[in-house]
C-alpha cells in the first residue's frame, strides 16, 4: 500500500474496530410480531450442505446457524410470512472456481438445503449461480409477483459475501426507486467462515459495518 504508516494504521484500525464492536454489541432486538406479516419476507441465503456439512467450503460456524434459522422459519410459517431460500448451485463452467474451490455442483448433495430447514419447508427455492442471489431472474420474478412486500429479513451465509451482496443490492434497488423499505439483518442469524487470512470474526464485523453504512438495519436478534 502506498504512503501508509504501518504502525499508525494498525493503531488507528484497532481503535476503529473497537468502536465498531461497541456499536454491534449495543444493537437492539426487534419482535417478529411487531412486523406486518403480509408485508414481510424471510430470506435464507445458502444454508446448504456444501457450506455447512460437506465439501471444500464447509464451516462449523455456518452449521451452528441452523437451529436459529429453523426457529425463525417455523415462526414465519405460523405467521404466514413468505420465505425464499437461495441455494448455491454451479456447473463446471462456473467462473467462481477461479476464486473458490469447486463447490455445490448441480445435482449433488452439497447444493441441497440442510435437512432441518428443508423439513420446515414453506419457502420458494431459488438456485443461484453467483454470490449475489438478487441477479437470479427467478428472484426478480418473485419480487414482482409480491409487490406488497416492504420488509425483508436476511439470514444465512456468508455474511461478507453472499449475504452482504444480496442485502446491499436489494436495499439500493429500493433506494433507486425512492422506496423506504426495510432490509433487516439479525446478527445472530448470519455467519461466515475461517480459512487462512479469512478471519471469520474480523470479516463478520467488517461486513456488518459495511451493511450499516449502506442502509441495512442490523438487529441483535429477532425475538419470536
Amino acid at each position: 500500500m502506498k504512503n501508509i504508516n504501518r504502525k499508525e494504521f494498525l493503531k488507528r484500525s484497532a481503535q476503529t474496530l473497537g468502536e465498531i464492536v461497541d456499536m454491534l454489541e449495543g444493537l437492539p432486538e426487534i419482535k417478529l410480531k411487531d412486523l406486518q406479516c403480509k408485508q414481510t419476507a424471510l430470506i435464507i441465503v445458502d444454508m446448504i450442505n456444501g457450506f455447512a456439512r460437506e465439501g471444500a467450503l464447509k464451516s462449523p460456524r455456518v452449521e451452528d446457524l441452523i437451529p436459529e434459522i429453523v426457529k425463525l422459519s417455523k415462526k414465519c410459517t405460523k405467521m404466514d410470512i413468505k420465505k425464499v431460500a437461495f441455494a448455491d448451485c454451479h456447473t463446471e463452467a462456473s467462473p467462481e472456481f477461479g476464486a473458490y474451490p469447486e463447490h455445490c455442483m448441480v445435482g449433488t448433495s452439497e447444493a441441497e438445503i440442510v435437512d432441518e430447514i428443508k423439513e420446515v419447508g414453506g419457502y420458494k427455492l431459488i438456485p443461484k449461480n453467483s454470490t449475489n442471489g438478487f441477479h437470479e431472474e427467478e428472484f426478480k420474478k418473485w419480487l414482482e409477483e409480491n409487490p406488497q412486500l416492504n420488509t425483508f429479513i436476511i439470514t444465512g451465509d456468508c455474511t461478507d459475501i453472499c449475504v452482504q451482496q444480496f442485502a446491499i443490492t436489494l436495499k439500493t434497488w429500493f433506494n433507486m426507486q425512492n422506496k423506504k423499505y426495510r432490509v433487516i439483518v439479525p446478527v445472530n442469524a448470519v455467519e461466515t467462515y475461517d480459512l487462512g487470512l479469512h478471519n471469520g470474526d474480523l470479516m463478520n464485523v467488517m461486513a456488518l459495518y459495511n451493511m450499516v453504512i449502506n442502509g441495512i438495519e442490523l438487529v441483535r436478534e429477532i425475538e419470536i
